[in-house]
């Protein structure tokens, strides 16, 4: 029962971000839409910002389900850039009104996440370190992130298929190659 109050308020805060920035939010609203008490909100969430990280994470792992591998990583990056589309009133109302930096770290976790996953496939038969893997997975998460908030901020208006494309081409083999060079040194 307790995730169905979670997601009611997920679906509260994503209506109430169509008619009103999310600064402008307030809790009452929140509870008031969903028909619940003030304390049952408090029992979930420390406050609104907290919400919204939640739903950012929980678009997220719908958004990866099971695409974690070399032969899946581009279909999961197309699912991280149609998330983020589906929820563009969402991901632009919280980029515009809070900060820059919880759509980061949420398109953070998400791309170091695919990527991690793809770099541990990868480094199965290396000797390869652990923090060499998370290096390797952080240098190209970066790559992801910062491609994806320049989309963000332009509006989501670039056909983001042609993006992956552009983006699959240049890191073909490049995860694979970062691997061995570490694993050759």
């Amino acid at each position: 029962m307790p995730n169905m109050t979670k997601y009611a308020l997920e679906a509260s805060l994503k209506k109430l971000l169509l008619q009103k920035p999310l600064d402008k939010i307030t809790i009452n609203d929140l509870t008031t839409d969903c028909g619940i008490s003030r304390m049952a909100f408090y029992y979930h969430f420390k406050d609104i910002y907290d919400l919204t990280e939640w739903v950012c994470m929980e678009d997220a792992s719908r958004a990866l389900q099971g695409k974690k591998t070399y032969d899946s990583w581009q279909e999961g990056l197309l699912q991280i850039f149609e998330a983020v589309l589906e929820n563009k009133p969402f991901i632009m109302n919280v980029y515009h009104s809070v900060s820059r930096e919880q759509i980061e770290n949420y398109l953070f976790r998400l791309t170091y996440d695919l990527i991690m996953g793809v770099v541990e496939e990868k480094s199965e038969e290396t000797e390869i370190s652990d923090d060499e893997k998370k290096f390797i997975a952080d240098f190209y998460k970066y790559s992801f992130v910062g491609i994806m908030l320049d989309w963000i901020k332009q509006g989501m208006k670039e056909n983001y298929r042609e993006l992956t494309e552009k983006m699959c081409t240049t890191l073909k083999g490049n995860i694979a190659n970062s691997i061995r060079n570490f694993a050759d040194r």
